[in-house]
């Protein structure tokens, strides 16, 4: 018996011995090896299940779109909501997985190892497996420190290449606005508002985005809700869809943002011939516009059927009343080679609403332009009528004019009080003033000095206005309008009022028709490509794999330079 007990006592010496020796620093490197590969490599795979998966699946589940009033129903930019959420998802899910299988494993482990009498013999063995679970803890701390440091580099990455789209994005569109001169206004009677930004229509599920801008949502692109990527500026496409005014939700023209919006008003009281000028004056510039290469047509249909009813009209020798003192503005979308062209807003109210200072205030649209143009009727003159013969009169009435009893130095009195509301004084760059009937006034006794209509208007009591143009306008421009129509001398003034350069081709107009004058869209819709919502915005899943990749690589880098540095520290113990 005693010598079992001096043999097991030999053994139980040379196990620990040989134990401690050779056996605690092999087993305790080879466990901080396994405990350290075995946790990156299962924080990994797990990481690459939760964030690399295409499908947005439980574990992979994004956050959705925002809803409420004054939110775009759009995914927030994958920096600003979703990273922050993956970030402590993945922790919170892969580290206490981990923990636990490694405690199990730990357990069993040492169930095996110390849990019998071969634990006696196999004590080195089993504290070389605790003391490399223990040592493991340094080199995953490190590569926590690296996940971290690649979430880090990513969001700066990241943050950096959005904060430089954002700022050259809206640095370029608002060059491009302030070049061009864009404005942007609502065509609509009862609104007439001043645009900075439309709404506009996702062109899969319809869903309007009042934001669509570079921002937190994005700075290239946002994402609807649909997966429709929608592009956030001028510059990118955002004219290509369907734009909607912010105050009042109806239709603006296809180009609003592109092209600077034009607006036009015609001014003069009942019977002035308003009507019958613009549509002489849109067949005109049509003309001219196509001669110089461009194309002209109207935005929206009932624009296009209500110019065939007039034009129908016109050659019948009479054109009917307007009626709507607020009216839709008519809307005329032109085009010219190298050049954005225009969207005109032609407005054409009744006569009747210049005649009270209440209707003028309705007219909110005066306020926006920097050119108008003012349709006298010269028979509507008081001294004009009182220097009528009855011959004259007579004549006059077989060619149904209608002796209107409002001065047109009223209405432009009512109008002028409008404008002065304005914060520049109402000062305009350019007035037209267009005297109609100027044939029929050429007949008559009055009308024979009419050639030069400044001098002509001091004569017959509209000097004041000539005066106070000359005060208030840039530039003045006068045209005597009849039958038959001077088209080159109507395209030249409306050209010019609009601002549009046709380089000669409205003077050396020949030939006015306007067969295919119809509606036009000249830019090429938004074409739209969903992801199905069942899978991650692209967005996310290029932000995903960078982080996944980044982690990787510094994780490896980490655990590179502790095994390097550590090295030195553990050789002494080693047998080897």
């Amino acid at each position: 018996m005693p010598l079992v007990v001096v043999m097991l006592a030999v053994v139980w010496v040379a196990c620990m011995y040989f134990g401690f020796w050779y056996g605690f620093p092999v087993v305790a490197v080879a466990t901080v090896v396994v405990t350290t590969l075995t946790g990156v490599g299962y924080y990994f795979a797990r990481a690459g299940l939760m964030l690399g998966a295409a499908r947005d699946l439980g574990e992979s589940e994004v956050a959705p779109p925002r809803t409420g009033a004054g939110k775009d129903p759009v995914y927030r930019h994958y920096l600003f909501l979703q990273m922050p959420l993956d970030a402590w998802r993945v922790p919170r899910t892969v580290v206490p997985e981990a923990a636990s299988a490694g405690w199990h494993a730990v357990t069993r482990v040492s169930r095996w190892l110390a849990g019998g009498v071969q634990g006696i013999f196999l004590l080195p063995i089993w504290l070389g497996v605790v003391a490399g679970v223990l040592v493991a803890a340094v080199p995953l701390a490190a590569a926590v420190v690296a996940v971290a440091a690649a979430h880090l580099l990513v969001f700066a990455a990241g943050g950096s290449l959005w904060l430089l789209g954002v700022a050259l994005l809206r640095g370029v569109e608002s060059v491009v606005m302030l070049v061009r001169r864009i404005l942007q206004t609502c065509p609509h009677p009862l609104c007439y508002a001043r645009i900075s930004l439309p709404e506009y229509a996702c062109p899969t599920c319809d869903e309007r985005h009042r934001t669509l801008r570079p921002n937190l949502d994005g700075a290239l692109r946002h994402v609807c809700r649909c997966g429709t990527r929608l592009p956030t500026a001028i510059v990118l496409g955002r004219f290509r869809l369907r734009a909607y005014c912010p105050q009042c939700h109806r239709a603006l023209p296809h180009r609003i943002g592109r092209a600077r919006v034009e607006p036009l008003p015609f001014i003069g009281g009942p019977d002035a011939g308003k009507t019958t000028f613009m549509v002489l004056a849109i067949n005109a510039l049509h003309a001219a516009v196509r001669a110089a290469g461009g194309r002209a047509g109207f935005v929206v249909e009932g624009d296009q059927q209500a110019f065939a009813r007039l034009g129908e009209e016109l050659r019948l020798g009479k054109v009917s009343k307007t009626t709507t003192a607020a009216p839709s503005a008519t809307m005329l979308d032109v085009a010219l080679p190298r050049t954005a062209g225009r969207i005109l807003y032609l407005f054409d109210p009744s006569g009747e609403g210049f005649t009270g200072a209440t209707k003028v205030e309705a007219m909110s649209y005066l306020a926006h332009g920097e050119a108008m143009l003012i349709v006298v009727d010269p028979f509507a003159l008081p001294l004009v009528q009182h220097g009528l013969t009855d011959d004259e009169r007579r004549t006059l009435e077989k060619a149904g004019v209608v002796l209107s009893p409002e001065d047109p130095f009223d209405t432009f009195q009512r109008v002028r009080n409008e404008l002065a509301a304005r914060a520049d004084g109402g000062r305009q760059k350019r007035v037209a003033v267009v005297v109609s009937k100027a044939d029929l006034l050429r007949r008559t006794a009055i009308g024979q000095d009419a050639g030069d209509l400044p001098a002509w208007f001091d004569g017959v009591g509209l000097g004041t206005m000539t005066r106070d143009l000359a005060r208030s306008a840039a530039e003045v421009r006068y045209l005597a309008s009849g039958f038959p129509p001077d088209f080159p001398a109507v395209a030249s003034m409306l050209a010019w009022l609009t601002g549009l350069p046709l380089n000669g081709h409205a003077e050396a107009l020949t030939t006015v028709g306007a067969d295919d004058l119809v509606l036009t869209d000249p830019r090429a819709p938004w074409s739209p490509r969903p992801r199905p919502t069942t899978l991650v915005p692209l967005g996310h899943l290029v932000f995903r794999w960078s982080l996944l990749v980044t982690s990787a690589v510094l994780a490896a880098a980490a655990l590179t330079f502790v095994a390097t540095s550590g090295f030195p520290l553990i050789r002494p113990w080693m047998p080897f």
